[in-house]
């Protein structure tokens, strides 16, 4: 019968865990042709400029096909999961509408 010492016990296991087998999580796909103005954003291009009013806001997501409305501001953090049919409204620093984006 072996005997494993406690570091070679603890190596055991920490080896092991290594091997569990875990792939990174992929970099989100890139959306095909189809997807790319699924929620509407480019007949809304003419929002670009304008503050972002409640009102204004009310308006895009009554003219624009989104199921969603995502208003992301400046130097904000957001999540990397695509949703075409979510309308991404991208505002300066001034909450003026820089772009405007499906995902």
């Amino acid at each position: 019968m072996y005997r494993i010492g406690l570091g070679g016990a603890l190596l055991t296991i920490l080896l092991a865990g290594c091997s569990a087998g875990q792939t990174p999580d992929e970099a989100p796909t890139p959306p095909s042709t189809s997807q790319r103005d699924a929620c509407g954003a480019d007949a809304l291009n003419d929002y670009q400029g304008r503050r972002a009013t409640e009102s204004t806001l009310a308006r895009l997501e009554e003219e624009g096909d989104a199921e969603r409305v995502r208003v992301v501001g400046p130097n904000q953090a957001v999540t990397m999961d695509y949703r075409a049919q979510r309308l991404n409204v991208k505002l300066d620093d001034r909450q003026r509408i820089v772009e405007l984006t499906c995902g």
